[in-house]
């Protein structure tokens, strides 16, 4: 698939699994599943890590066809999901930190653009995380600022 603001293609990464049933080498029950995502999430390990983790130290390619429900929902019912979810954190993180090197280097137009492009992707996760019931309806990016209110 191509990028949305290059004329490039994307890299090569590996394939998602596609069967929706757990496979039969899994050797691990639900409840053992679960109590591991639990005790990661503990840790302060952030779901994209505990999917790798999962995955590479466990041999749990997908953690859906084990469970019957998404990870999200597991740490939803232990009060350990986040107030925001974690690819829009790590955008706020990137924006908040292009804003203190442009307050430095006010010339810098090429990140004045990538900034620009940062924030358009906020607004359009906002929006659709907000849609979905994701995230609490009053949330809103101030952009001037770049921070949470």
């Amino acid at each position: 698939m191509a990028r949305m603001y290059s004329r490039s293609r994307g890299k090569s990464h590996s394939m998602r699994p596609t069967f929706k049933r757990a496979p039969s080498w899994i050797t691990y029950s639900p409840d053992e599943v679960e109590a591991l995502i639990v005790n990661l999430a503990k840790d302060e390990v952030p779901p994209s890590v505990i999917g790798i983790k999962l995955r590479d130290e466990y041999g749990i390619p997908l953690v859906k066809p084990v469970l019957g429900k998404p990870m999200q929902d597991v740490l939803k019912a232990h009060n350990l999901a986040k107030e925001i979810p974690e690819d829009l954190g790590l955008l706020v993180k990137r924006a908040q930190k292009l804003h203190a090197h442009l307050k430095e280097h006010h010339g810098d137009r090429k990140n004045v653009h990538s900034l620009e492009l940062i924030e358009a992707k906020i607004h359009r996760l906002t929006k659709r995380y907000k849609r979905l019931g994701l995230m609490a309806q009053h949330w809103k990016y101030a952009s001037k600022i770049a921070k949470f209110t």
